[in-house]
């Protein structure tokens, strides 16, 4: 393939999913000279700490940058411990309160076996931003700031919502954009990736590498994924993500309870070349035939493989035509004990709080009230119900068992 064909065949696979595409012509020059035997082109995906787990929502982005790894291009995992003690104010309409730095440290650890699962790490630069960021004197971030304007700060669209509304709006949060910015002077960034919420942040990044005097990165973002609820974008805090360390049959469930419209946006988003034979029978589903069923199994089995590995896959299809679709319980249940410490009998409620995990009795109440719960295969009507000692088989909804011995 001639240079000029690669460098077309490249950037077609570099648009491919994206959103925006800000710096492409600049990025077409940039990746010429990568080809004609310069170094590759270096790629940005920060991530903060701010919970344990990533979720199928930050997968869009690692796919994307997996496309530059395979492209020959060196992919940059930045975790964003610092940054995360800040508290990106994307999207929100309050400030988010800050993380200590042990809450931050202990989210941190998971994330790198977390991206393992779609990027190889081993030929990846996986970088902490404390690393620059606590090196800067007072007068560094003084000098940082003045390369920023404050009436561009409060052009962002949460900022000048929050504005107009009243709200508060804390130094610090100003200052997330210009630190994010300054991870990619650091890194000398030749693209950032980001969400579509991202793109002001990644922009900023342009301005502050050519106030460095660096060439400016290509800014480039993916769409949000929007979450099980079908409402909102995925997040674990929102109840409606899927974690990427979520156990196989939990992904797999999960995937399978989503509407077959978002099961069409999820295909198309979760792809990246990587499903391309289920996109022809997501638009005969889309179009009102083929057999969504069929299709939303397949991608939950996917995602379970992807997750997981091919016997994490199995094991998950396995777990829901036994478990939801034939109403089975699972193969493998550990029996719960609960003891009765002198009293005859065990409150229904109590006894479901505890062995199925619930939050509170408040919601295995709603739980028997919605007639969701089983009792050795017989429904439960009676929240009061108290159980005198012995075994029994607890079921609550479609997937939530628990072998129970009352003593």
């Amino acid at each position: 393939m001639s240079g000029a064909a690669e460098l077309e065949r490249q950037l077609a696979r570099i648009r491919e999913g994206s959103v925006d595409f800000v710096g492409e012509e600049e990025l077409r020059a940039r990746l010429k000279e990568a080809l004609s035997g310069g170094r590759p082109l270096r790629v940005k995906l920060g991530m903060d700490p701010s919970a344990p787990d990533l979720h199928l929502g930050h997968t869009v982005a690692l796919e994307k940058l997996r496309i530059f790894q395979e492209l020959g291009h060196t992919p940059i995992f930045l975790v964003g411990d610092f940054t995360a003690r800040i508290g990106d104010p994307t999207g929100k309409k309050k400030t988010r309160p800050a993380l200590s730095e042990a809450e931050v440290r202990r989210n941190a650890e998971t994330y790198v076996q977390q991206v393992s699962r779609v990027l190889d790490v081993q030929a990846a630069e996986l970088r902490f931003n404390s690393e620059w960021l606590d090196a800067l004197s007072a007068a560094d971030f003084v000098r940082l700031c003045s390369k920023h304007t404050l009436a561009r700060m409060i052009e962002r669209d949460d900022f000048a919502r929050r504005l107009q509304e009243g709200a508060a709006i804390a130094i610090h949060e100003l200052l997330y954009p210009l630190v994010q910015a300054y991870d990619s002077v650091a890194l000398e960034a030749d693209v950032e990736l980001g969400g579509t919420d991202q793109l002001f942040n990644l922009l900023v990044g342009r301005e502050i590498q050519r106030s460095y005097g660096q060439r400016p990165q290509a800014a480039i973002t993916v769409p949000l994924l929007v979450g099980a609820d079908g409402r909102e974008k995925m997040s674990k805090s929102a109840g409606n993500g899927i974690g990427i360390s979520d156990a196989p049959e939990e992904i797999y469930g999960r995937a399978m309870s989503i509407s077959d419209e978002l099961m069409l946006q999820w295909i198309r988003l979760l792809s990246f070349g990587r499903w391309q034979d289920l996109l022809p029978r997501a638009a005969e589903v889309e179009a009102g035939g083929g057999d969504p069923f069929a299709l939303k199994q397949e991608m939950a089995r996917r995602l379970v493989l992807r997750c997981h590995g091919e016997a994490g896959a199995e094991a998950a299809a396995a777990h829901f035509r036994r478990v939801v679709r034939r109403g089975e319980p699972p193969e493998e249940l550990p029996e719960v004990e609960i003891a009765l410490a002198g009293a005859t009998a065990a409150g229904l409620l109590d006894v479901m709080r505890r062995a199925l995990g619930l939050a509170s009795n408040a919601e295995a109440r709603r739980l028997v009230q919605q007639g969701a719960v089983r009792l050795d295969g017989d429904p439960v009507r009676d929240p009061a119900l108290r159980l005198p000692p012995g075994r029994y088989l607890l079921r609550a909804g479609k997937r939530r068992y628990a072998r129970v011995r009352i003593a």
